[in-house]
């Protein structure tokens, strides 16, 4: 028994188990079978419940004491009793059974449509009689009160079989060419049947008239071709339900034309068989592929099966959660739904059963075979074996016994088992390793400081209660990604911040000492386990530029060298001066370095790497901020300040002050041939370039001036007298 959860709905599937290759003999499956331990604990509901070759149909008997299926090979029909749970009699046939119907309240009443055009009476004993019909048919239904067959196949005429009389009566004669389904109204009695051409024509029995036809492949959305009608069951006395060839179910309610519910299998596979449930309002339709259990009202998906060889039938016991499925396998599934309802009387101890089971995987492979695929067995050296009875051909590859993939995996690999147990022994070291030296730390891996803040905040409460009321950032869901993506970051180089940072520094400094210290902690615990991931890759990690790994987060000196009391004003007003003085410094140095890109003409060479000098003197870079800028003074100084004043800087920074202290020569790289070189042509033609435009800068500016200036002579001067 095995267990499937599709959509909270658990399938339990009583046929399936271990299964063993066909092209085994009989005996060597018997052995196999009796060796493994789960196959006697695997639960087989009915005793030989099969079929030698494919089963083609299975029924119910009306009573739900007896299973009937056909099958082949040789053709055969089989009958299962309920109350002993294994099989009562099995019959054989000339040809193949297309479908049948159960006359009778159990077996002892059968017709069965042969596919050479048969029909077949059996009694209990046996057959009873066997008749022919003109054409060849596909469906048939019986008509109790008439006693009537009901016969549709090739060709447009309902044949009628009366059994009380065992004689053929006046065919009903359709407007289709052919017809695939019919089916009887338990209610009302009102004959319908499906044609070729995707209509559905109804007929009363007791006047032998049509009384409607219904156009169902007008309504059918997205089709292009006439999908023929393929499936019909009636639910009640008013609605209806009609499968189609495009793979489309609707729902119908008789008095109206326009279909209530269409339901789309998606597999553009033509519907073998539907059935309703009316307890539960589910409908089950069956393709090829599928069988599929959804709700009548909205057509949404219950649960679904499906197939490991094609589906050819199915029957649903009333009013419980048990169905089987004949399909084109030597097996005839039995599937449990309780969902769909309970258990069958006859096998109620499913319900306390299937409550102890937990769900499982099914796994379509063999215990002691091996499927390997072409390439996998060059590997192993054994493609000589292909042809041999040794290896079994299935879809892309083989299946070996697996003690023979075992041996030569040993030979091809003799020390897999050596590197698998340092592995462990490994994995096991750094595990207790691990748990010895761990430092833990509650703190997230984006914006520390901040969640250091809050959780001071949050043990240390003002005296207002509207504060202490108010939950955490770190435990509110809405701020979750503030501490885990690395986007929400807080950029200690932009502008904004910069602002607010002698406002932010305003902390007492056993506070910021203390903050200081968590952070170096939490900075240590990551390191260790960053170490810990080094070791166990260090056999392909490879350090490829030489650089050291920077943090992303530069220290603002000016911000570290601001931290003082509360109460001093005039500190803070010198801190916030020092800011907005940076701030704009660094404006203005990107409107520079903004006009001297506009100016740059476009030549194809590349004038950056130059290096502005006043009075003789090369300017080398000094830390402002997190920007450089070049001052005389680090000439004297030596190359130690500078060298620290650069480790404090980003990477980009840092290459680009680099670029600038070798002239117009840079490193790029490691390997041979890593220096490249920026230089300029044509100084010449770039000054006549550059007096040119000021001089129509100037020009355009005077004209400007002179627009707006008003003259003198239009004023006027008013002759006073004094007296």
């Amino acid at each position: 028994m095995f267990v499937n959860e599709v959509n909270d709905v658990k399938i339990y599937n009583l046929s399936a188990g271990k299964s063993v290759p066909d092209w085994l003999t009989d005996r060597r499956k018997r052995s196999q079978l009796m060796k493994k331990v789960d196959s006697r604990r695997q639960i087989e509901l009915i005793q030989d419940f099969d079929m030698p070759g494919v089963c083609t149909s299975i029924r119910m008997s009306p009573d739900q004491q007896y299973i009937l299926a056909t099958g082949t090979y040789k053709p055969r029909v089989k009958c299962f009793e309920v109350s002993n749970l294994s099989i009562k009699f099995e019959r054989c046939f000339d040809a193949e059974v297309t479908t049948f119907e159960v006359i009778s309240d159990d077996y002892s009443k059968m017709v069965f449509l042969q596919c050479d055009r048969y029909v077949e009476i059996h009694a209990a004993h046996g057959r009873h009689y066997r008749l022919r019909i003109p054409r060849f048919g596909r469906d048939m239904k019986y008509h109790k009160p008439s006693c009537d067959m009901f016969i549709v196949g090739v060709g447009r005429d309902i044949y009628r079989l009366n059994l009380e009389r065992g004689q053929f009566l006046q065919p009903l004669e359709t407007d289709g060419s052919c017809l695939n389904a019919c089916d009887v109204n338990p209610e009302h009695h009102l004959l319908v049947a499906g044609t070729k051409e995707g209509t559905v024509e109804a007929w009363d029995p007791r006047t032998k008239q049509r009384c409607s036809t219904l156009d169902v492949a007008m309504k059918l959305p997205g089709v292009k071709e006439f999908p023929s009608v393929t499936a019909l069951k009636f639910r009640n006395g008013l609605h209806m339900g009609v499968g189609t060839a495009s793979g489309h179910v609707l729902i119908y309610d008789i008095r109206a034309k326009q279909p209530l519910l269409v339901k789309n299998h998606l597999n553009r596979l033509p519907i073998k068989r539907l059935a309703f449930n009316p307890a539960q309002n589910a409908v089950y339709s069956l393709d090829e592929a599928t069988l599929k259990l959804w709700d009548e009202q909205t057509g949404k998906q219950i649960a679904y099966v499906e197939s490991t060889s094609s589906f050819n039938d199915f029957c649903t016991i009333p009013d419980t959660g048990m169905f089987f499925v004949a399909q084109e396998d030597v097996k005839m599934m039995t599937y449990y739904v309780p969902a769909m309802g309970p258990a069958p009387r006859w096998c109620s101890f499913l319900d306390n059963l299937t409550e102890e089971i937990e769900s499982e995987v099914v796994e379509n492979v063999y215990d002691d075979y091996q499927f390997v695929t072409a390439k996998e067995l060059a590997e192993l050296g054994m493609e000589h074996l292909v042809g041999s009875n040794l290896l079994k051909g299935y879809m892309h590859g083989y299946f070996m016994d697996a003690r023979l993939y075992n041996k030569a995996k040993a030979v091809v690999e003799p020390f897999a088992f050596d590197r698998f147990r340092k592995d462990k022994i490994r994995q096991e070291i750094e595990s207790e390793r691990k748990s010895r030296l761990q430092i833990e730390s509650k703190l997230p891996k984006v914006n520390k400081e901040l969640a250091l803040k809050i959780m001071d905040e949050q043990a240390n409460p003002s005296n207002s209660a509207k504060q202490r009321n108010v939950p955490s950032l770190l435990e509110d869901s809405r701020f979750k990604a503030m501490f885990e993506n690395a986007d929400f970051e807080v950029n200690k180089s932009a502008e904004e911040y910069r602002l607010l940072a002698p406002v932010l520094n305003r902390l007492d400094k056993s506070k910021a000492k203390e903050l200081k210290k968590r952070v170096e902690v939490a900075h240590v615990a990551e390191l260790h386990a960053d170490e810990a991931q080094q070791r166990e890759e260090s056999d392909n990690d490879e350090d490829l530029f030489g650089f050291e790994k920077s943090d992303g987060e530069t220290k603002d000196d000016s911000g570290d060298e601001a931290s003082s009391d509360d109460d001093d004003r005039r500190e803070y007003v010198k801190e916030m001066k020092q800011a907005y003085k940076q701030v704009k410094r660094q404006r203005e140095e990107e409107e520079e370095l903004d006009d001297k890109d506009d100016e740059q003409p476009h030549n194809g060479i590349s004038d950056t790497a130059k290096i502005p000098q006043t009075n003789g003197h090369t300017h080398k870079p000094t830390t402002n901020g997190n920007r450089f800028t070049m001052t005389p003074l680090d000439q004297h100084q030596g190359s130690s300040s500078l060298q620290q004043r650069i480790k404090k800087a980003s990477l980009q920074d840092r290459v680009q002050v680099m670029s600038q202290l070798e002239g117009q020569v840079t490193n790029v790289g490691r390997s041979l041939g890593n220096r490249q070189m920026t230089f300029e042509v044509n100084k010449q033609k770039k000054s006549q370039f550059h007096a040119k435009k000021r001089e129509a800068e100037m020009k355009k500016h005077r004209e400007e001036r002179r627009s707006i200036v008003r003259p003198i002579k239009s004023l006027r001067l008013k002759k006073v007298n004094f007296k």
